[in-house]
C-alpha cells in the first residue's frame, strides 16, 4: 500500500512566507529557477500553443549537436535553397548565389531571426535533403528529450498547421541548450550581427531585455498574428540562474514590461536556503523480508529550497512510498518521494533514497516475518469479529 508520512525537516522551514502567486499578463507562462530545480510560475504552461520563432531554438539545439557530433563544423559553408530564399519575415536576405559560413547561419538565427538561416541548417541537416524531414526528425528528437508537447511542421516557427510548442517544453529546451552547450550560449547575449552589410535595419537582436543590467543573458524572442508576442529567455543574478517563457502578449511593449516584472520578481521575492542535509534521517521505512525492519530515508544531498524572504510559513511536507519495502535495499537505493507544498508555488517532488542497505533476511528471518504477518492477520480478524458481536 501507499504510505503518507509528514515530514519533519528543519527550523529553517518555519522562516518562510506564504506567497501570493505572481498575476502574470501572459496568456501562459513557465519559470524555473535552475539553480535549486524549483518551478515558480506555471499558467497554461503544458498547453500546446503556437510558439513563433521560439521554436528556432530546437533548431539550434540540433545544429549544436551536429556540430560537437562532427556532422557540421563552424566554417562549413553551406548553400541556399530556392525554398529557403522564398521565406518572408525576418530574414539574412539570402539568395541561391549565396554560400553561407555555419557560424554565421547560427548568428543569423540567434541574433537576427533568420527564418532563412534556419532553413539551410535544417535541409543540411535533414536525412532527406528537406525542411519537412529536418521538422518530423526535430519532433523526434524533441520527444526524445522529454519535450512531449511539441510538434514541428517547420524549421522557423513560421505558421503551419499542428507546429506547436508547450512553454514547458520551451523552458526544458532552453535549460538544455544552457548545460548541453556552455561554448555556444553566449551568442545569445549578442546584441548585434551585421551580416555581409545586406540588412542594415536587421542588425539588432529583439531580446528587449538584453543590456538592461538585470543578468538576463539570451534567449529567443517570437511573433506572429496567432501566437503574439513572446520570449523565452534566461537571466543570472547572484548564485542563481532562471529561466522564463511568456507567450500571447499584445505588443511588444507589453512582452518587455512583463518580462522584466517576471525578473524581478523570481530574484526579489526568494532566497535559497538549506533545508535539510542529505544524511538527515527524515523518516523510517517499514521493510518487508530484511535483516532490519526498517530503514532510513534522507535526501542523499543537502536539500536546497527557493523560500520566500519574510514573513511566516504555511508549508507541508510528506513522504509517499509503496509499503512496505522488499528487501534486499541498497544504499542510496531510490525508495521514496519527498513531496513538498509551498503557498503560491507548484508542489516540488524530491526523491528519497535509503540511508543503509538492508540485506534480504536469511530463512529463519523470513519464518518470523511471516509469522508476524500471520499473528496480525489472525489479530485482527479477531478484532473485527468482537466488534460485530458487540
Amino acid at each position: 500500500m501507499t504510505r503518507v508520512l509528514t515530514a519533519a525537516l528543519t527550523a529553517a522551514l518555519l522562516f518562510a512566507s506564504p506567497l501570493r502567486a505572481f498575476e502574470t499578463n501572459a496568456s501562459a507562462a513557465y519559470v524555473v529557477d535552475l539553480t535549486t530545480d524549483t518551478v515558480l510560475l506555471s499558467k497554461q504552461s503544458e498547453v500546446p500553443l503556437p510558439p513563433a520563432s521560439m521554436s528556432k531554438l530546437m533548431t539550434l539545439y540540433m545544429a549544436f549537436e551536429a556540430i560537437r557530433d562532427g556532422r557540421l563544423t563552424l566554417d562549413e559553408v553551406l548553400p541556399v535553397s530556392q525554398h529557403a530564399m522564398s521565406y518572408g519575415g525576418s530574414t539574412m536576405f539570402l539568395d541561391t548565389t549565396d554560400r553561407v559560413k555555419v557560424e554565421d547561419l547560427l548568428r543569423g538565427i540567434i541574433v537576427l531571426s533568420g527564418n532563412d538561416a534556419c532553413v539551410v541548417i535544417a535541409e543540411a541537416l535533414s536525412p532527406d535533403g528537406t525542411e519537412g524531414g529536418f521538422a518530423r526528425l526535430m519532433t523526434q528528437r524533441a520527444h526524445e528529450m522529454g519535450m512531449d508537447q511539441s510538434n514541428f511542421a517547420n524549421s522557423n516557427g513560421w505558421p503551419q498547421v499542428g507546429h506547436l510548442m508547450s512553454m514547458k517544453d520551451l523552458g526544458i529546451l532552453s535549460e538544455k541548450i544552457i548545460e548541453d552547450f556552455p561554448e555556444f550560449y553566449p551568442l545569445f547575449a549578442e546584441r548585434e550581427f551585421a551580416f555581409d552589410g545586406r540588412a542594415p535595419r536587421n542588425v539588432r537582436n529583439r531580446n528587449p531585455l538584453l543590456g538592461l543590467g538585470i543578468g538576463v543573458d539570451g534567449l529567443k524572442t517570437g511573433h506572429t498574428e496567432e501566437a503574439g508576442y513572446g520570449l523565452v529567455a534566461s537571466a543570472v543574478q547572484g548564485d542563481r540562474r532562471v529561466v522564463f517563457v511568456v507567450a500571447g502578449m499584445e505588443s511588444e511593449a507589453q512582452r518587455a514590461e512583463e518580462a522584466e516584472r517576471i525578473v524581478n520578481w523570481a530574484f526579489r521575492q526568494f532566497t535559497r536556503r538549506t533545508v535539510t542535509s542529505g544524511d538527515d534521517v527524515l523518516a523510517e521505512a517499514e521493510v518487508w523480508m530484511g535483516q532490519s525492519r526498517s530503514v532510513g530515508l534522507v535526501t542523499g544531498e543537502d536539500l536546497n529550497l527557493l523560500l520566500p524572504v519574510v514573513g511566516d510559513t504555511d508549508l507541508s511536507a510528506e513522504i509517499v512510498y509503496q509499503s512496505p519495502i522488499p528487501a534486499p535495499i541498497e544504499a542510496g537505493q531510490q525508495i521514496a518521494e519527498l513531496v513538498i507544498a509551498r503557498d503560491g508555488l507548484p508542489e516540488k517532488r524530491v526523491p528519497l533514497v535509503a540511508d543503509a542497505e538492508v540485506p534480504q533476511a536469511g530463512f529463519a528471518g523470513r519464518v518470523r516475518t511471516a509469522a508476524r504477518v500471520v499473528m496480525r492477520q489472525i489479530t485482527d480478524r479477531a478484532s473485527e469479529q468482537t466488534g460485530l458481536a458487540q
